[in-house]
């Protein structure tokens, strides 16, 4: 292919990847953005074959990366997608680790010269460091996310003076490798390790709470890692995609800040989270709940007029929304209103209740967001919750709380509130919610799949 046609195929696939961003904005388009995402990555791999002689190699990569990938889609549960997509984020920043230190050992292969010149190191030098910080970063993700670490936060005297140090001294070996004639190795593999080591410590001191702004944060780590090793290559494509994932990552990363009432760097400096503890009052008594069975919030929702059901992550866990769907259509067919409240942050990803919905086939005009029906709670006769916990917990309108400020899903403003938890321990935030010892309130305690099971079969 001559320049001008690899440069309109990358333009035609960069569109693509743009249309695919737009489609992944609303869940009714979900499937076709991602159709989009697709038929762009193919356009931009089958350009990408036509400028090597190596085609032979990376198709036989692709098909194994790619085999992996689908046993691995097969076999995934709704509830490992936010580790999944953590350990993803990892992959790419590894993946332009690799690239760097492939590029600066053999230069003239990228099409590069073989003295590097400076702004080919710089570039390099950014993208290794991201990518790194993205990768180590990523995998404590990984691992708090699937419960193989605690989500409590990990802290330790003069930790934010020893992440300062660290970042200096990363600097200093970049900018040693940037002003050396010749190819530093020893400075690049300083800086390099350096930028592992951060990723680890930047990411430990981080609680589950702020788990999803986390996420979407190592997201735009990753694209802005691939867009500057595309820089480095001379590739559009690789600075296009990157960008746009870098980007839209950022933004996402503003809007769950936006959504929990947190500032930025008071996440990335350590965020709050604990593993909980006793359910105590102020004055010392222990606080008393209410609690009934699946068979009295049947015959609640069945006599009401409106129900609004908020998702968590303990619905996730107990792969309970196709029973959630189930027992929507059996309260509709009695005449109740029913809609779904979803938080921002609700669950441990962006969109993780949403996409949980969209699987169980919801209908999408029944499923609204928090700014659409906070205002609908005082008029709702029932509220279902099931495993949501800081979501919807009044503390935050309370000043001095750690949740002070964060918008929440109003659902103590209803007339009825019925709660569904394997037992009354704390959130990820590690505080404790007022809305459970309310006496509007019934706890219903068990796995949220075999509950709402019993309310189907009681209605």
């Amino acid at each position: 292919m001559s320049a001008n046609m690899v440069a309109l195929a990358y333009l035609v696939a960069s569109v693509f990847f743009i249309l695919a961003l737009k489609g992944l904005s609303s869940p009714e388009s979900a499937r076709r953005g991602n159709l989009f995402g697709m038929v762009g990555m193919a356009i931009a791999v089958a350009t990408t074959l036509t400028l090597t002689q190596n085609w032979l190699l990376i198709l036989g990569c692709i098909a194994v990366g790619g085999t992996i990938g689908a046993i691995v889609a097969q076999r995934v549960q709704m509830t490992a997608m936010p580790e999944l997509v953590a350990f993803m984020h990892s992959l790419v920043g590894l993946a332009a680790v690799f690239i760097a230190i492939a590029a600066i050992n053999n230069p003239v292969s990228f099409g590069l010269p073989a003295i590097l010149p400076a702004g080919s190191k710089l570039e390099l030098f950014l993208g290794t460091f991201i990518g790194a910080m993205t990768w180590s970063g990523s995998v404590i993700a990984f691992l708090k996310l699937s419960g193989r670490m605690s989500g409590t936060p990990i802290v330790f005297s003069g930790q934010h003076m020893l992440n300062l140090l660290l970042a200096i001294a990363m600097v200093g070996f970049g900018l040693w490798f940037f002003f050396s004639e010749t190819t530093n190795w020893t400075a690049f593999i300083a800086m390099t390790t350096i930028a592992f080591v951060l990723g680890f410590l930047i990411i430990i001191p981080i609680g589950g709470a702020d788990m999803p702004v986390v996420i979407s944060m190592l997201n735009s780590y990753s694209g802005w890692a691939a867009a500057g090793i595309g820089f480095s290559l001379g590739n559009p494509m690789l600075i296009i995609a990157g960008s746009l994932v870098g980007s839209s990552g950022a933004i996402l990363s503003y809007i769950m800040c936006k959504a929990m009432n947190r500032p930025f760097l008071s996440v990335i400096l350590g965020g709050f989270g604990s593993d909980g503890g006793a359910i105590v009052a102020t004055d010392g008594t222990q606080k008393t709940h209410r609690s009934g069975s699946a068979e009295d919030a049947a015959f609640l929702m069945g006599n009401a007029d409106s129900v609004i059901i908020i998702p968590g992550y303990g619905l996730a866990v107990a792969r309970a929304q196709h029973a959630v769907k189930e027992l929507a259509e059996v309260l509709h067919k009695k005449g109740v209103n029913v809609r779904f409240a979803i938080h921002p942050v609700a669950g441990r990803m962006p969109g993780h209740m949403n996409v949980l919905l969209a699987e169980a086939e919801i209908p999408y005009e029944q499923v609204q967001e928090m700014e659409e029906i906070n205002s609908d709670f005082s008029n709702t006769d029932v509220v279902l919750v099931l495993g949501a916990n800081d979501v919807v917990n009044p503390a935050a309108n309370v000043p001095g709380s750690p949740i002070y400020g964060m918008p929440i899903l109003d659902a103590h403003k209803a007339r009825t509130v019925m709660v569904v938890k394997r037992s009354m321990a704390v959130g990820y935030a590690g505080l404790d919610n007022d809305l459970f010892y309310m006496d509007k309130t019934m706890m219903i305690f068990g796995d949220a799949k075999k509950v709402v099971e019993h309310m189907v079969k009681a209605l």
